[in-house]
């Protein structure tokens, strides 16, 4: 047969010429949460403190891993053992035993659930009330930027552990719902300062302007531009703040106007120790040691997060 002479030639699948080649793909840029998290896996203080926070996290879901033993069982027997005069710290129970007789260490293993669920919710509520607020002032300012953040003057110069005092009076009955609503009440405020900051700044960037010249409605523009990229430093407040809840419970409870019986928390424990406190030290010791801790774990933890999330820092 006769060839063809004006066949086409073969397509190459050598790269086109230049630096990269023609067929070759550009690189992805990493967002600001992936550089995050690159950067976090390499801090040991990250690492540190997220083990920590992962052990207490596995101990409130399943407390009966760490004990056998019940936190309410109570057996006069045991009466004040483990005491600096005739320890058994080596013994059965090494964490010793209440005035009433019950483990310490049971207690304190599921004193962690309460504890821990008043400073997840409070924060989480605290997180969304107070992003709310910050949004709205920071996004339409104006007269209604104005109101809100007279609002959150005022309640932000209200002391924030002697006014949760004056409300949790007027209950009679203190639950665990009762705590978290107190200290939401007067624990919004450094939450909605901190976004309204954020908002302000972000509404000023290039791609809110070219949002709203395309004609994109008020809420595309607050969820979808501003939002996601003014909560960085928002998450770092809520994450070093939820330690500071967890103390906050325990203080409450400590004066004996916040958790109280038969609700096991570390507070409660901290509580009824400091009435055996010569006697028995370990009873109050070992509880406040836990929340020791735990808000240093968080306290962490937000340090090692602000210094990930912070461009200048690199």
């Amino acid at each position: 047969m006769t060839e063809t002479l004006n066949a086409p030639a073969p397509a190459s699948k050598e790269p086109g010429p230049g630096p990269a080649g023609a067929d070759a793909k550009p690189a992805k840029g990493r967002s600001l949460w992936t550089d995050a998290w690159h950067d976090l896996r390499r801090k040991p203080l990250f690492i540190i403190s997220a083990v920590l926070i992962l052990l207490l996290l596995v101990m409130v879901a399943f407390p009966s891993w760490f004990t056998s033993a019940s936190p309410t069982a109570a057996d006069l027997t045991n009466h004040y053992q483990g005491k600096p005069e005739y320890s058994h710290f080596f013994g059965e129970d090494w964490f010793g035993y209440d005035t009433q007789g019950r483990s310490v260490w049971a207690r304190m293993v599921y004193g962690a659930r309460a504890s821990v669920l008043v400073g997840v919710l409070v924060t989480l509520f605290v997180t969304i009330l107070g992003g709310i607020v910050g949004l709205i002032a920071g996004y339409f300012g104006g007269w209604l930027d104005s109101v809100l953040s007279r609002i959150t003057d005022i309640f932000q110069g209200i002391p924030f552990l002697l006014g949760a005092m004056v409300v949790l009076t007027t209950f009679t009955e203190r639950s665990l719902w009762v705590v978290i609503a107190a200290l939401l009440f007067l624990g919004w405020t450094q939450i909605a300062r901190v976004a309204r900051g954020a908002v302000i700044t972000v509404k000023q960037s290039d791609y809110v302007h070219a949002a709203q010249s395309l004609g994109a409605s008020t809420a595309r523009i607050m969820f979808r531009h501003i939002v996601p990229n003014a909560l960085a430093p928002v998450v770092v407040v809520a994450t070093t703040a939820l330690g500071g809840y967890i103390a906050a419970e325990a203080t409450l409870s400590y004066l004996g106007i916040g958790l109280a019986e038969p609700t096991v928390s570390w507070g409660v424990d901290v509580d009824q120790g400091k009435d055996a406190l010569r006697t028995a030290p370990h009873m109050i010791i070992s509880p406040a040691v836990m929340v020791s801790l735990t808000v240093l774990a968080f306290i962490m933890l937000g340090d090692a997060v602000r210094n990930a999330l912070d461009p200048k820092s690199r």
